[in-house]
């Protein structure tokens, strides 16, 4: 089958598109459990994907990149009844498991979602990782923290897990403070609505790039001005090392700082008592841990399918690779271009793409 294949971590160079044994694909999980093979169609590029590229997060080489992916069930693995968790040949799904950058890839069934009959392929894949990280981020990880009502702050609005989030958040009842660069907003007001913000700062590009310079604006005060003083009961920081020390300062009293991701590199090790002036808390949450039962996966699930189907959710499917273009797509992913969600085509049109 043709994959991506990781021998050795490092930058995009690392990336090879190639024939490859299936038996090195899958969900790394034991060949024994319940596991469907998917003719996968669309795969979802996020930072993680980059992480394990880099070997910020470690694995074990050679691996098959990707953990999010969708389409249709090719077979049932060791002899499943077809009526096991409901699934059958033909099914449309979408999931999040590793190595999904592949024409065909091994998932356990828990960790199948349906896709919804009058959903394509490209915007279920795109409700996955990101559309489940901004339920569980607006939803779980502040609760009795923040409340309807509350300021609270998102980065990086105008694309990825942020522009989900913020949307969520508002949903949710909160006041929302977003930030995006320059280059993803042609009118305030429309990126206000698109994002799912009651205030927008909007932020230089670094010189040659198209990602934000938070260096550019003075975020805390632009904060401080908004909550009059009062400061944000919730921070959600996807972007890392150049934006904690500002999270950390536009806490409110017993505000929550929640870093999720690294898009700038990772979060130093800082001494705890950081937080004490504004008795803060801080969490470093991962969507794993947010869907540790096939109930809740499919609860989050329902929930993101069902705000996007009416319309509550502003998806934007940003730009579409074919698989061969993979270091393409992880050098648009790095460079802070996306205004939405990248995928990666791989499959042909079996089924609604």
């Amino acid at each position: 089958m043709k994959a991506v294949v990781v021998e050795a971590t490092g930058g995009i160079e690392v990336l090879q598109c190639k024939e490859h044994e299936a038996k090195v694909q899958g969900s790394e999980s034991s060949k024994a459990s319940k596991e469907a093979l998917i003719h996968n169609q669309y795969a979802g590029l996020n930072f993680i994907d980059t992480y394990h590229r880099s070997g910020l997060y470690p694995r074990n080489c050679p691996f098959i990149l990707g953990q999010e992916g969708g389409g249709v069930i090719l077979e049932l693995h060791n002899g499943i009844d077809a009526d096991n968790l409901g699934f059958k040949v033909g099914d449309r799904v979408v999931y999040g498991a590793f190595g999904s950058y592949a024409e065909y890839t091994s998932v356990p069934l828990e960790k199948l979602v349906p896709v919804p009959d009058d959903m394509d392929m490209k915007t279920a894949v795109a409700c996955m990782t990101q559309g489940l990280t901004a339920h569980y981020l607006s939803s779980s990880v502040a609760a009795g923290i923040a409340k309807a009502g509350d300021w609270i702050l998102v980065y990086g609005v105008g694309s990825g897990t942020g522009q989900w989030t913020s949307q969520m958040c508002k949903l949710r009842g909160y006041n929302v403070i977003g930030t995006t660069s320059k280059c993803k907003v042609n009118d305030i007001n429309n990126a206000k609505t698109a994002f799912g913000c009651d205030e927008l700062i909007v932020l230089d590009n670094v010189p040659g790039k198209s990602y934000a310079d938070y260096t550019s604006v003075d975020i805390t005060s632009n904060v401080m001005d908004i909550t009059s003083g009062k400061g944000c009961k919730l921070i959600i920081d996807g972007i890392g090392k150049d934006t904690y020390e500002i999270s950390l300062k536009c806490l409110a009293k017993r505000g929550l700082f929640v870093s999720f991701g690294n898009a700038s590199g990772a979060v130093p090790a800082f001494p705890v008592l950081r937080l004490l002036p504004q008795s803060a808390y801080m969490t470093r949450p991962k969507l794993n841990d947010y869907v540790v039962t096939r109930e809740e996966l499919l609860e989050r699930a329902k929930d993101v399918f069902t705000w996007v189907e009416e319309g509550k959710l502003n998806i934007v499917i940003d730009k579409v690779f074919d698989l061969e273009q993979v270091r393409d797509a992880h050098e648009y992913l790095e460079n802070g271009g996306s205004k939405g969600k990248v995928l990666l085509k791989i499959g042909g049109s079996i089924g609604k793409v």
